[in-house]
């Protein structure tokens, strides 16, 4: 079966609640927080773009969102700087860190494929020229 318009769905839904997360970390602020939100703001607007356009960069530097073990591992630990305080950040960074978990596991499902995109840009192993 094919659930790249499933995967697409939830990983934009993820970016959102990240950037969600990100912006809940300025309402009680301090350094700590703020910082946690700009960075978390980038990693959810990131999550975002590589749904529609996927910079050869990203593919080069940043080849670990192209699996689901990483783009996993990736989700759980934005999910867990995110936890902490309020709330708010405590549901948000569940939602991306229980999303993690299940990409993770995904990964050991051999019957599930990786969406599209994750592999037009997966080039494997050792594929770099030199």
């Amino acid at each position: 079966m094919d659930f790249s318009d499933s995967f697409r769905i939830v990983n934009l839904v993820v970016g959102v609640v990240m950037i969600l997360g990100g912006i809940s970390q300025f309402f009680y602020p301090g350094i700590h927080s703020i910082v946690v939100g700009v960075y978390v703001i980038i990693f959810g607007a990131a999550v975002g773009l590589l749904e529609f356009q996927i910079p050869a960069q990203v593919s080069r530097y940043a080849s670990f969102m192209f699996s689901f073990l990483g783009r996993g591992i990736f989700y759980i630990f934005v999910g867990s700087i995110i936890l902490s305080g309020h709330w708010t950040r405590y549901v948000a960074g569940s939602v991306v860190g229980l999303t993690g978990v299940a990409y993770a596991a995904l990964e050991f499902v051999p019957s599930i494929e990786p969406p599209a995109n994750m592999r037009e840009a997966d080039q494997g192993w050792g594929a770099e020229q030199v």
